[in-house]
């Protein structure tokens, strides 16, 4: 009896300390050597994350380890991490009526990982042109789409490869 009371007093010691620290964050190297990891694998670790609308995308790490941020946080974090797994990502971000979107196409599943579907983790299908992504987006956010690109981030800024207007 005297062990339990020096276990749960180390217990209550130590609760407060990890208190609203993020449990088993993952490193963008640890994810990217994961073995035999698919797109919804991916998408299965960041079902605990919380969305964070921020105005710039984070660095990959600062995600990860937080694990709070937004869609471009995670459709970047995904393009690397896929990209290094040997599949081809594509970042697309849709511009809707009142808000912008970005999701990762896989062109090996003819499908995109979408940050709102982490809990969930399903790939939503598509044929991978630019305005059947931004239909499929527009229609989870019960809106329509007025532009949809393609893009990349460099040193932490957009570049557009190309776009299309509805």
């Amino acid at each position: 009896m005297p062990l339990l009371r020096v276990v749960l007093s180390a217990l209550v010691l130590v609760a407060p300390l990890t208190r609203g620290t993020p449990a088993c964050a993952l490193t963008l190297e640890e994810l990217q050597a994961e073995p035999n990891l698919t797109p919804a694998a991916l998408l299965g670790h960041f079902s605990d994350f919380k969305f964070q609308l921020r105005g710039n995308t984070q660095n990959p790490g600062l995600f990860l380890s937080s694990k709070t941020g937004d869609c471009d946080d995670f459709a970047n974090v995904a393009a690397l991490v896929l990209k290094a797994k040997g599949y081809t990502p594509r970042i697309v971000v849709v511009t809707l009526e009142n808000v912008t979107h970005v999701v990762c196409y896989v062109t090996e599943t003819r499908s995109y990982l979408d940050y709102n579907h982490r809990r969930d983790r399903t790939l939503v299908p598509s044929d991978g042109t630019l305005p059947d992504i931004a239909q499929r987006v527009a229609s989870s956010f019960k809106s329509r789409w007025h532009s949809v690109s393609e893009i990349t981030f460099q040193a932490g800024t957009r570049r557009f490869i190309r776009t299309e207007f509805q």
